[in-house]
């Protein structure tokens, strides 16, 4: 079975459109999946007709630490008025602040990077990000890749550098509980200590992103046995954000009972 239950637009920071992604996903056989753009439910705005079945999910950047935590949302109503509509204007509204003090950063170290340079690579995205800077930076022919620019500027300790500040893991899965969604832990092996998992479990998680592009065969099985110990349900995801970066494009090949339990919360 080919699911999706992570991926992003050009409303975030994916290089496809809605529409290029839907053709994406059904051109890869995928028979279910969520667009999960970081902090934006436009794209189900957008939605073309599919023969593939879609639970709506959405990608909340929260901060625990100092340090980024992603905590995913599926089945709740995407309407733009909802009960998430507030939590997710306000964690743009960070991302602005804090791609701002970026620029200043940059600008300061001397590379001539505007607002207007990031907004053009952002293309109308409700959500600016690291991505966009990169890409601006790259263009203007400032650095010559964007992973040398994550590298050595917008990474912990790189002069443009500036953590994030967003709402806490603990807020992004009570807002998505109180909108009637299923708030799922995003890609766990990125996180820089496996107890955190067993914290969000106390507070109100539902499930883990347990297969995922980047996992290790040990770490799937490490967070598959953690999914198990803590009672949450399974997912699976390509986090597809450019055709460059993920070698399959989208979609993940999961067995069907490994994700029955997230199903039969959210279809």
């Amino acid at each position: 079975m080919i699911v999706d239950f992570h991926s992003h637009t050009t409303n975030s920071d994916g290089s496809l459109s809605t529409a290029d992604l839907v053709t994406a996903m059904e051109r890869r056989g995928v028979s279910i999946f969520s667009i999960t753009d970081h902090d934006s439910v436009r794209a189900y705005e957008e939605l073309p007709p599919t023969r593939a079945q879609i639970v709506t999910g959405i990608e909340i950047n929260t901060s625990q630490d100092g340090r980024d935590v992603h905590i995913l949302g599926f089945g709740f109503d995407p309407r733009p008025d909802g009960e998430l509509a507030q939590t997710l204007a306000d964690n743009r509204a960070a991302r602005r602040r804090r791609i701002d003090t970026m620029l200043e950063r940059l600008r300061g170290a001397g590379f001539a990077i505007t607002s207007e340079m990031v907004a053009a690579e952002a293309d109308g995205s409700e959500s600016l990000g690291r991505p966009h800077v990169a890409k601006a930076l790259v263009r203007a022919g400032l650095v010559r890749d964007i992973e040398t620019v994550f590298r050595q500027l917008l990474s912990r300790g790189g002069v443009g550098y500036v953590p994030s500040h967003h709402i806490s893991p603990r807020e992004a899965i009570q807002a998505v509980a109180r909108s009637g969604g299923v708030p799922v832990l995003a890609h766990p092996g990125r996180l820089w200590e496996d107890r955190i998992v067993d914290e969000l479990a106390e507070q109100g998680l539902v499930g883990l992103e347990v297969f995922y592009p980047a996992h290790t065969p040990s770490q799937t099985a490490f967070f598959r046995d953690k999914a198990e110990r803590l009672g949450l349900v399974m997912t699976a995801g390509s986090d597809f954000h450019d055709a460059r970066w993920n070698a399959s494009v989208v979609g993940i090949e999961v067995d069907p009972d490994d994700i029955r339990d997230f199903l039969e919360l959210v279809v």
